[in-house]
Order: structure tokens, then sequence, then C-alpha cells
């Protein structure tokens, strides 16, 4: 029977810091991961993908947690193609003088490596403690279909080796018509996770949520479906809450995905003010039939 894990993005957003969700005794960086930890399996590590974290810290998360949690961790957003600002690079890797703002073909080859050599040292406590679920490749909605998008791809994703890889795409070539089967063979050929997405449809980078498995792990990210996605800034591009009808039909999608994979990964990524969890655990409560209940309360690790 496939395990379902049910999780949030974020465990540490400010918005979420001050909804109360945390109660007053949580409220250093380790205490609110512990008390998390306590109420989901799962967590998404967001801040990797804005600066590579040190080890230090991510042997902190893995201390702060028990045996039986998972990270995800989601790529640097300069491996994955997008701008990212000079100042979040480590002191000594950032290239003198030019803009503000770089892509991968603006820093030296052995920079970028150097940046990838750090990035694993800094996954390696976590998968040391046999906690990491998966390498989150998020591709920015430019990325088209092509042979060079799927050079790159695989290349990122060897770059991760042996871990587990996941892959959300979020240009709609990809899923455009039987381009949605030539995509899911990759990404099956590969060994990469197809991590589906909810999101609002019509935009310029929607796409829909295939729920088709390519790998041992399967992954669904819940975006929501803000009417503010397109023009809003981030806090309202992801402030959305799911309806109970709306969980209770993906509670019966889940279910049968899961069927397809070992296990199944499903995050919350309604980052507003502690959204992301309360939906996260009304899911966890639904996800039922045999399995164990995800998000339920679980017992102290330590």
């Amino acid at each position: 029977m496939s395990v379902i894990k049910v999780g949030t993005s974020s465990w540490a957003d400010q918005t979420l810091v001050r909804s109360g969700w945390y109660p007053r005794a949580a409220n250093t960086p380790s205490g609110r991961l512990d008390y998390y930890a306590g109420k989901f399996p799962l967590v998404e590590v967001d801040t990797s993908y804005y600066a590579v974290p040190t080890p230090e810290t991510t042997q902190g998360w893995v201390e702060a947690t028990g045996d039986d949690f998972t990270f995800n961790v989601k790529a640097y957003r300069l491996f994955t193609g997008h701008p990212t600002p000079v100042a979040t690079l480590p002191a000594d890797l950032r290239p003198s003088g030019g803009p503000a703002r770089i892509r991968r073909r603006d820093l030296p080859p052995a920079a970028y490596d150097e940046l990838w050599r750090r990035f694993r040292a800094a996954l390696a406590p976590i998968a040391a403690a046999d906690r990491l679920g998966a390498v989150l490749l998020q591709f920015p909605p430019w990325l088209a279909r092509g042979e060079a998008a799927r050079r790159r791809i695989a290349e990122l994703a060897d770059r991760c080796r042996p871990w587990r890889v996941a892959v959300e795409l979020r240009h709609g070539s990809w899923f455009d018509g039987t381009a949605a089967l030539e995509t899911l063979a990759f990404l099956r050929e590969h060994g990469l996770t197809n991590c589906a997405v909810d999101m609002p449809q019509g935009h310029p980078e929607s796409v829909p949520p295939i729920l088709i498995a390519t790998a041992d792990l399967a992954m669904v990210r819940m975006h929501g479906h803000s009417t503010a996605w397109a023009g809003g800034d981030k806090e309202d591009r992801f402030r959305y809450a799911y309806a109970d009808r709306e969980l209770g039909i993906w509670s019966e999608l889940l279910t049968e995905l899961a069927g397809q994979a070992d296990e199944l990964h499903v995050l919350f990524n309604n980052c507003c003010a502690g959204q992301a969890q309360r939906d996260a655990e009304r899911l966890a409560g639904l996800l039922t039939a045999g399995r164990v209940p995800a998000g339920a309360e679980r017992s102290s690790r330590r």
C-alpha cells in the first residue's frame, strides 16, 4: 500500500509565524520546526531556492525532527534558470561588476560547479539521516518544451543523483495535446518525478494538473486558485482557502494517484497566514481508506 505524506511548502514564513498557528512556546526556529514536525510528516524547504543553506543549518533541521520526518528541498533558483540576485550567492563566488541579477551563463563554470558542490554539501546531513525525500527542480514559466530544454533537465537531474528528483514544469507547451505523453515518457525514462500542480488556469504560465506518476515517488503541489494570480504580489497570488468540496474531490484523486507509486507527497503552497497548514490538516483527515492519516497528530519522537 502506498504511503501518502501531506505537508506544506514552508514552516517559517513570516505570515505563518504571525498568524498564531504556532503556540507561544514555539518561539525559536528549532522550536517551530519541532512543533511543525509533530503535526506533519513532510515539509518542502523553500528557503534553499533563495540561497544555498549551510550544512550547519540543515544539520539543525535534522536534529529538530524525528526519524520519520521528510524534507523535500527546492533547488537554488540559479540552477533552474531564474534571474538570481548576486547578493544571494556566497561572497567568494559572486562575479565582480556586472548586473545585480544574473543567470547561469553569467557565472564562470568553476564557480557554478562549486555552487553545486555547496548545495550538495548542504543536503548531505539530511540525506545521511535518511530524511531527504526529493530535490525539486522548479523551472520558470518561460522554459518551453524542446530538445535543449530536455537536455538541461537531464543534466541538472544528474547533478542531484543519487537523490530522487522531482520536476515542476510551468510552460504549457509541455502538456499541450500529445506533447503531454511525450513529456511524461521523458520523465519516466530518466526516473524523474512528475510534479503535478493545482493552480489557476487560463494564464500564460498555467499548466494542468497531470496526475500520472512517472517514478516511484509521486508529487502534487497545491497552489490554490487565487483570482489575483495575474498581477498580484506573491502573498495575494497564494491567498486561497480550499473549500471542503475541493478537498473531498482531491482526496479521491490523490488516493488514485497513490496507487501508481510507492509514495505520494502532497504539498500545500497556499502559504498565507497559516492557510496551507489548515488545509493540509483537513486533507490529511480525509485521506483514510486504510492509510495512515498523514497529517494527524503524531507521537513524540524524542
